[in-house]
């Protein structure tokens, strides 16, 4: 099954008292966990939460309420916490919550939540999220993600566990991205991707099946075969949600994982523009 990308190094666990390097400015109410380290020139805030065993590189930059979890690494550059860029916001107190074990690399940055959700980005455990990458306000990413370089989620994005997305593609805002899916580079994303496909293309569409995630995450042969055909029935044969389901209930392959991807699209299809997020503002 699928494997973290977090470094073995980090995996054991650190008894030591958090290292602070002197260069580095860290807010007298800053809640730091044991083993955790500060390199050269990063600034935290006095609101933020480092989880134990965590590492920031240098020039490391933690605004706001942020809540790290353990064993993450942080590096050179990142800016966690900024406020979020949209003109409604005034200020309130929102936050970013990260989970364990997730690698940010160099140029990271990640915009705390605004006051139209629930006042929080929030990325989950076991990510990798390359140089250059940008999430804005309100996203969700859940575990195992991977985001190439210089990818850019516009706000409320939602990104599902397990998900792919390759180096320099656009995700508009409220769009979703499903489980074990993934988007090619240089791809952008004004619809939501469903779960299991392989997208690309500007405007990205559904190519295939993801076959390559499928194969690695340890998916059966009957559940990757009834995948492919319905990708088939939908969208090259056009045969429609209902009768999609009908054929795949006829050869016995209405299995969990397609019941995921026909009820995701299904949602989808409730939305404005192809994104199921915008339903609220569909009338």
């Amino acid at each position: 099954m699928h494997e973290p990308p977090f470094p073995s190094r980090f995996d054991e666990a650190d008894e030591s008292p958090p290292q602070v390097h002197p260069t580095a400015v860290v807010g007298p109410g800053c809640r730091l966990g044991q083993g955790v380290k500060i390199g050269p020139y990063c600034m935290v805030s006095e609101e933020a939460e480092i989880g134990a065993g965590s590492v920031l590189a240098n020039g490391v930059t933690i605004l706001g309420r942020v809540r790290l979890g353990r064993r993450n690494m942080l590096h050179t550059g990142c800016v966690i916490g900024g406020e979020p860029q949209d003109i409604s916001y005034r200020g309130t107190p929102t936050e970013v919550v990260i989970g364990d074990a997730n690698v940010i690399r160099e140029g990271v940055t990640i915009n705390r939540g605004s006051e139209k959700e629930d006042g929080q980005t929030v990325i989950g455990s076991h990510n990798f999220l390359m140089a250059g990458c940008h999430v804005a306000h309100d996203c969700c990413i859940g575990d195992h993600v991977t985001i190439a370089n210089a990818t850019l989620l516009g706000g409320h994005v939602r990104v599902e566990s397990h998900a792919s997305l390759s180096g320099g593609v656009a995700v508009h805002h409220f769009a979703r991205i499903g489980s074990w899916a993934f988007v090619a580079g240089i791809s952008r994303v004004l619809q939501d991707v469903p779960p299991f496909m392989l997208a690309e293309g500007m405007p990205a569409r559904p190519r295939c099946a993801n076959l390559v995630a499928l194969r690695r995450g340890g998916f059966a042969m009957p559940e990757i075969d009834a995948i492919v055909e319905a990708h088939r029935l939908l969208y090259r044969a056009k045969a429609g949600l209902a009768a999609t389901r009908e054929i795949l209930e006829t050869h016995q392959q209405l299995l969990p994982q397609v019941e995921q991807l026909l009820a995701f699209i299904a949602t989808q299809q409730e939305g404005r523009h192809g994104r199921a997020l915008e339903r609220r503002r569909a009338a």
